[in-house]
Formats: structure tokens, C-alpha cells, sequence
């Protein structure tokens, strides 16, 4: 039996009825479609999904947001929240509309998050090339923006012809639920091919339900896992998204309770333990904990579980600084599991963790080597007990807040269920220093591709996901400037996110790194350019508060500590999308990693600043290492 409908029907109608599984519990895949509707995909894709609103609402519902590329982070982060087993598709018209939604693709593919992404293409017939928006190439016909989407996705295909479509679908399936291969899908629908009539088997909208497994590790391997473990003697472990995608945090805090490991975690894999567990050593790298870091520096075996080793992670390959460090990588991804020469163990995080620890046995660390660990950690929170509650003359001053008092207030007053979302600027480098993690779903911070204009739209993506939690989203003016339209669709949709807005006057992370780099801070404040030429003068007189406010959304303004615990606990009440506005002190940083980040310094330089930071650079360079030993076992 066969059904006649559009391309477009044909795709709404397949992608309401799939499912993943995993662990024997099912949900829907496709949660639903957020779009913007232009020439290219308003017949076609637009028609369709009216269609199947008005014949059963819940089938895929449909959200409108205000731009491209934030709904394509909204649906990364719905992904993320969701443990990867659902998202959401994208679907955008022709030309800009379309390539607007590349960095999303980027942003996905970077962190491992599958979104389906549907840009409307050129007419597959060329009946009246070029049509508007569309690209010529003068050495090829069938190229279009649309192959932008290649580098940046994990599968693309184009639908040129109806009969096409069912294979593109099934291969864009398997890549959303292979937790080794997910990240950005790319299906391009040329406009007139979305509005093509087709008889389709019936079969082809039967429920489909995508099982997505979790590999076991090879005995033979996880036995050199644990003769490497057993001769170590100051073994830490970097846990990263892995562990949460793989719902392993349990079986992490057994394995640590039981060897006495200390923990230490990367922006994505923050939260795999409670910041207080006697393991938790807290961030790593260069935005790390000092002592997470203290312990990486002397580390002889480094336990990487679900990490990808980004150069924050470590320090531009500084972090690791004993001479016989060798490497231990559970991983999913063999990619990501030979990464520094390590002992690859390719297997899902949680059942690794179990395997490895039923073989341990007994086995622990020596106990002063988890009172160092213990030490140091203690250490580490005053430190944090000092930005977060400054002395008591510090409160008295009539000064700005500084960055670190104001996460430490949110931090203290939101609940441990609350998610505290963040992607770029000075304020992910503090929060995975300082923020207290009290839940495993508590912290969200985008800094695989750190994408500025991330915070709002993925604010929106979390809530999606996770309804019964409050969303405090923390963004300063740089990046909020970029991408603040999704507060529209927060008001259209009344989906409670909270905004802090942490007003600086510029570019405070760039600001502070471009004088450690020796350029002053050039070109980094939102100032009035004077009579010299110079961007020097006064700050923009930009009101943000009244920016959120044309939005149709209830602003806190604040300016102590006393009126922003009032204003949080105002906003914990409310019931819609509400905002915090505060200025804070944009030359107070927060405390020192006592790790490094290699940016390059210019070689030659007129400049003194400069010239001092090239020098500082090379001493700072001398530290990096190729971390290439092979793990002892390793055949």
C-alpha cells in the first residue's frame, strides 16, 4: 500500500513516529521543529508541519524562533540535557536563512550533539536559475551555500529527487543516535522538491525505534587497564561529557569511593561528581582548580573517562608534567581514546567503570596520597569562600560587584536542581573554577566551540529539556548583544528561563587576555571613539535593562549584594522568562589557576608590553610536552 503526499509531508510525518531506546527505556527523537519560514521552506516544509498541527498537535510540534543560528543552539542544548537520546530538527528557508544555521552545525558537530538540520535549497529542476538567493558557481551546477553544511556536519545528503528522501532519512537517523558518530545532520531540501508529490509505501511511517547501545570494553584490555592502575601511584581522573552521557556519574563515584581516585572534571563533564565528594578535586586545566591542577602536574597515570582533551583541558599540554605519565582513556570514540598515546579502552563510560573496578578488586590509592588530594581541595574552597563572600570591608566599599561575587550569590541561592547555562566570554573560565556543582544536570557551559550568542538561545534548549528546573542564565553585554532575539520566543512559548545580564562595557575575557598578550586592551571597551581617532571616550550609553524590557520581559536592576539575593529570590518566583541586570567590575578577575593557555604572542613588536609578553611566552612554551610514551601494557 502506498500513500501520496508531498517530500515535505513525507519527512514531518516519518520524523513524528521515531524513537530511540536505551536501557530499555523509549522516547520520542525528534521532540519536535523550531524553524523561521521564508520563500524556500513556507509551501513546503511550513505547509507540511500546519498540516500536522492541525490533524494532532503533539505529532512534532513546531516552535518559531527569531534567528537561524540560535534555534540550532537551542536544539544542541535540548540534545545535550536529554543525555543525547533526543533533539530537535531545523528548518530554515533558501540562502541566508539557511547558511545562517552553519555555525549551529559547528557548534553541534564540535560537542557531540546531534540536531537535524533542514535548509531549503535551490530548485533541483534549474527551470529559472538562479533564483533568488541562490549562488553560482562558474565551475560546477549542482554546488550551492548548502555544501557550507559539509565540513560542519556529520552526515549531509541532498534530496534531489523524492526517492531519495527514505534513504537520506534512515542513514540521518543512525548518525543522530551513534553516540560515536552523532553531531550535526544535514538534509538539504531543494525548495521545489519539498512541494513534489510522491506515492510512498506505508511502511515508511511505521514507528521505528533506534537502539542505542552501550559497548562493552575487550577483557584483554581492560586487564592492561588495571595492571596500569595498580602501578600507579598518583592516578588522577579527568572526567569529561562522556560520563554524563553515559549516565555513568554513579558508577564514577563508586569507582572513586572504592580506589580513593581523586576526580577531576572539564567543563563538559562538570557535575560528574557533587563539588563536596571527598574524591572531587573540582576543574582541571586552565581554567582549572589549583588543585586539580597541583595533583595533574605530578600525576604518573592520567585517567581520561569520556574526554576529548581540548587545550583548556590541558593547558595546551602543560598540565601534565611528570616525566612518566602515561595515559588511560575510556572513551566510546576510538578517536578520542588514543589521544596522548593512552591505553584505549572503546567502550561505553559506565560499563567500562563497572568492569574496571569488579577487576580491581581491593586496590586503592595510598592514603596520604588522598589526604594531599583532600588538602589541597580544602585549600581550594577558601579560596572560593573569599570571592564568593569578600571581607567585610570589600562589602562596605561602594564599589561594582565583581564577577565572582555575583556567581557566587547565584550560586548559593539557586537550588541544586537549578541549571546555570554559559558559553563564552571571562565567565566560563570562573564558573568551572568556582561554581559549586551540587547535581549532575547542573551545569551547562558550551566551550567545545565557546560560541558567543550561545547563552539565551541555549537557555531556552535546557528548559526544553528539563521544565521542572529553574534555568539561571548568565551572559555578559558582549555576548548578549550578539543573539538576544530568543527572548522573544521565551515570551511567545512562556518558557521561564532566568537572565543574569553582567553588564562590563566590552569585551572583559579578550580585554584581560589581550593585556596578559601584551595589546593593552586594545580594541576591547564599548567607548565613544574621540577627536584623536581612538576608541578612549566615554562608555556607550547602551541600556540593556530597557533592551530586555522591549522584549516584553520583567527586568531586576541591581546594584549591591543585598538587591541581587533579593532579586534572585524574585526571580526564583516568577513564573515567566525575568532578567537580573548588573554592572560589575570589569578589572576584577577571578583567582588564579596557576596553569596556562598558548596564545601566540607577536615575535616583533615596537611595543614594550609586548615585547615583555613575547618573552614570558617563550618561558611559558618550554613547558609544553608531545605527551607520546606509549601506556606500559600497551602492545
Amino acid at each position: 500500500m502506498t500513500v501520496r503526499l508531498t517530500v515535505a509531508q513525507a519527512l514531518v510525518r516519518f520524523l513524528s513516529v521515531q524513537y530511540s531506546e536505551r536501557d530499555g527505556i523509549r522516547q520520542r527523537l525528534i521532540a519536535g521543529s523550531l524553524g523561521i519560514f521564508g520563500h524556500g521552506n513556507v509551501a513546503g516544509v511550513g505547509q507540511a508541519l500546519l498540516q500536522s498541527e492541525l490533524a494532532d498537535p503533539k505529532a512534532l510540534p513546531y516552535i518559531l524562533a527569531r534567528n537561524e543560528q540560535a534555534m540550532v543552539h537551542t536544539a544542541a542544548a535540548f540534545a545535550r540535557t536529554r543525555d543525547r537520546l533526543q533533539t530537535y530538527a531545523c528548518t530554515a528557508s533558501v540562502g541566508p536563512g539557511s547558511t545562517n544555521m552553519v555555525t549551529g552545525a559547528a557548534l553541534a558537530t564540535i560537542n557531540r550533539l546531534p540536531v537535524l538540520i533542514l535548509p531549503s535549497d535551490v530548485f533541483a529542476t534549474r527551470v529559472a536559475t538562479p533564483v533568488l538567493q541562490e549562488l553560482e558557481s562558474f565551475g560546477a551546477g549542482d554546488v550551492s551555500v548548502n555544501d557550507a553544511f559539509r565540513p560542519v556536519s556529520k552526515y549531509f545528503d541532498r534530496v534531489w529527487r523524492p526517492e531519495q528522501l527514505p534513504s537520506a532519512l534512515m542513514n540521518a537517523m543512525r548518525v543522530l543516535t551513534d553516540p560515536v558518530e552523532t553531531g550535526a545532520v544535514t538534509l538539504a531540501l531543494p525548495q521545489d522538491v519539498q512541494a513534489e508529490a510522491y506515492n510512498w509505501p506505508d511502511e515508511l511511517f511505521a514507528e521505528r525505534t533506534w537502539y542505542v547501545a552501550r559497548p562493552l570494553p575487550e577483557a584483554s584490555i581492560v586487564d592492561k587497564a588495571v595492571d596500569l592502575l595498580r602501578s600507579a601511584q598518583r592516578p588522577l581522573i579527568v572526567a569529561g561529557g562522556g560520563v554524563h552521557y553515559s549516565g555513568a556519574e554513579d558508577a564514577l563515584r563508586e569507582f572513586a569511593e572504592r580506589t580513593g581516585i581523586p576526580v577531576s572534571e572539564t567543563q563538559a563533564g562538570k557535575g560528574s561528581l557533587s563539588y563536596d565528594h571527598p574524591q572531587s578535586v573540582g576543574a582541571v586545566g586552565s581554567t582549572g582548580t589549583t588543585a586539580a591542577n597541583a595533583l595533574a602536574r605530578d600525576a604518573d597515570l592520567v585517567i581520561g573517562i569520556g574526554t576529548r582533551y581540548s587545550d583548556f583541558t590541558s593547558a595546551s599540554r602543560t598540565a601534565f608534567q611528570n616525566p612518566q605519565v602515561k595515559f588511560l582513556n575510556i572513551n566510546v570514540a576510538r578517536f578520542d581514546s588514543t589521544k596522548h598515546a593512552g591505553l584505549p579502552v572503546v567502550a561505553d563510560a559506565r560499563e567500562a567503570l563497572v568492569s574496571l573496578g569488579s577487576a580491581l578488586g581491593e586496590w586503592s590509592v595510598d592514603a596520604k596520597y588522598t589526604s594531599e588530594s583532600q588538602e589541597l581541595t580544602r585549600n581550594w574552597n577558601g579560596t572560593v569562600d573569599a570571592v564568593f563572600r569578600p571581607s567585610a570591608e570589600r562589602q562596605a566599599a561602594e564599589g561594582l560587584l565583581t564577577q565572582g561575587e555575583v556567581i557566587g550569590t547565584v550560586n548559593e541561592l539557586s537550588a541544586a536542581s537549578d541549571v546555570v547555562v554559559c558559553a563564552a566570554g571571562s565567565m566560563p573560565g570562573d564558573l568551572h573554577k568556582l561554581w559549586r556543582t551540587r547535581d549532575p544536570k547542573g551545569y551547562h557551559v558550551e566551550y567545545g566551540y565557546s560560541c558567543m550568542g550561545y547563552e539565551i538561545a541555549g537557555g531556552l534548549g535546557v528548559r526544553l529539556g528539563a521544565p521542572d528546573r529553574d534555568v539561571f542564565v548568565l551572559v555578559g553585554d558582549g555576548s548578549y548583544l550578539m543573539m538576544s532575539s530568543e527572548l522573544a520566543t521565551a515570551v511567545q512559548e512562556n518558557i521561564k528561563i532566568i537572565v543574569v545580564l553582567v553588564q562590563n562595557h566590552g569585551f572583559a575575557s579578550i580585554g584581560a587576555l589581550s593585556e596578559s598578550l601584551g595589546s593593552q586592551r586594545f580594541g576591547t571597551a564599548y567607548r565613544k571613539r574621540t577627536g584623536d581617532g581612538r576608541l578612549d571616550g566615554d562608555y556607550l550609553p547602551v541600556d540593556l535593562a530597557a533592551n530586555v524590557r522591549s522584549f516584553g520581559v520583567d527586568v531586576i536592576d541591581v546594584h549591591s549584594r543585598s538587591g541581587l539575593e533579593q532579586a534572585i529570590r524574585t526571580a526564583k518566583a516568577a513564573t515567566g522568562p525575568i532578567a537580573i541586570h548588573v554592572t560589575t567590575d570589569p578589572l576584577i578577575g577571578g583567582p588564579d589557576s596557576d596553569s596556562w593557555w598558548d596564545v601566540p604572542v607577536s615575535e616583533v613588536s615596537e611595543l614594550q608590553s609586548t615585547q615583555a609578553a613575547a618573552a614570558s611566552y617563550e618561558e611559558s612554551k618550554k613547558a609544553q610536552r608531545p605527551y607520546l610514551s606509549p601506556a606500559e601494557g600497551d602492545s
